[in-house]
């Protein structure tokens, strides 16, 4: 295959991989919005374990067919990132409830600077000029379209800390797993859905409860909260089997930061479908901000010394330790 090509293949995939993660996120927050907002189902711990269920039943199916092959997480390894993922899933939902929704906004967005840092100290990764400049802007477009009221307390700022943390580590360690061990997005769900769900629907319904005082067991589970949340279920396979493919076609502060088109993109659906309240210049000039960054950070991160690594592990060295890329690589870039 020709060059041109071939970076036209990558080129064509890199688009795909990212448009099947905003549809599918985009999928669920609207699912969600309905479910909680509307119908008043707000076990969003517990729900996040059913979402985890069905992605593993997802992944027996796939194993049963063949298009998952055996693979290897050790232990250690495994029960490492479902402590980061699940700590990750409990310290947003309780930043939102001890913070204001400014602060909140805050904290997420300071994901993509601590995910900089994990890169530029675990990694050894430098960033040129345009591409600093480039995230800036994300976040200033973001921040001035999502930011308005900002108060915190000191059991709040507890909260934010410990979910900010958690969730770079837990999509630093995405991006650490699939190259140490040569781990495709399938395997690396294999290995980690199961763990999650186990985890978050025994521990769900009681994290749910000290959130919301209301019993997750004791819900109304009308015919359409039913469709919702199954619905929600579905959604969650693709928008977790998305991450973990763009993680690891990319890196995880590429995937936050392009990853705030979403919110653009739920911000703007919103004011389509719930009414146009809140929508006035200064959060249409930061949506516009945000999207002229994010082009920017695609273009500049992509040039030669926009992002890079400063030390590389040689392709024999790795094959050599872990093993040449199993078949499943082959698979992600298919999807």
């Amino acid at each position: 295959m020709a060059p041109g090509s071939k970076a036209e293949r990558k080129a064509a995939l890199d688009a795909g991989a990212w448009m099947f993660n905003v549809v599918t996120s985009v999928g669920i927050i609207m699912v969600n919005k309905a479910l909680m907002a509307t119908h008043g189902f707000s076990f969003a711990t517990t729900l996040t374990g059913l979402h985890f269920a069905m992605t593993t039943l997802m992944t027996l199916v796939m194993k049963w067919l063949g298009y998952i092959q055996p693979s290897y997480l050790p232990l250690p390894e495994l029960v490492k990132f479902a402590f980061f993922a699940n700590l990750s899933i409990v310290g947003m939902n309780v930043s939102l409830m001890w913070n204001s929704v400014g602060f909140y906004q805050i904290a997420k967005l300071c994901i993509i600077p601590v995910l900089c840092i994990l890169e530029i100290i675990v990694d050894k990764v430098r960033y040129s000029r345009d591409t600093k400049l480039s995230i800036v802007l994300v976040l200033v477009g973001v921040a001035v379209c999502t930011v308005t009221d900002v108060s915190v307390n000191s059991q709040g700022l507890l909260a934010a800390v410990i979910a900010v943390w958690s969730t770079a580590l837990q999509q630093h360690y995405v991006h650490h797993l699939q190259w140490k061990y040569s781990l495709g997005s399938f395997n690396l769900l294999g290995h980690t859905a199961p763990a999650q769900a186990a985890s978050l629907l025994v521990l769900g319904p009681f994290v749910d409860f000290w959130l919301t005082n209301k019993r997750v067991d004791a819900f109304n589970y009308t015919s359409i909260v039913t469709f919702f949340i199954v619905l929600s279920c579905i959604i969650a396979v693709g928008t977790n089997l998305s991450q973990f493919i763009c993680i690891g076609r990319f890196t995880a502060v590429s995937f936050q930061v392009l990853g705030h088109m979403k919110t653009v993109l739920v911000l703007t659906l919103g004011f389509l479908f719930f009414g146009k309240e809140g929508l006035n210049f200064h959060v249409a000039l930061g949506m516009l901000l945000a999207v002229i960054g994010m082009i920017w950070y695609g273009n500049a991160s992509s040039k030669p010394g926009g992002k890079e690594r400063q030390v590389y592990s040689t392709p024999s060295e790795k094959t050599q330790k872990h093993g040449v890329l199993s078949s499943q690589s082959e698979l992600d870039q298919k999807v």
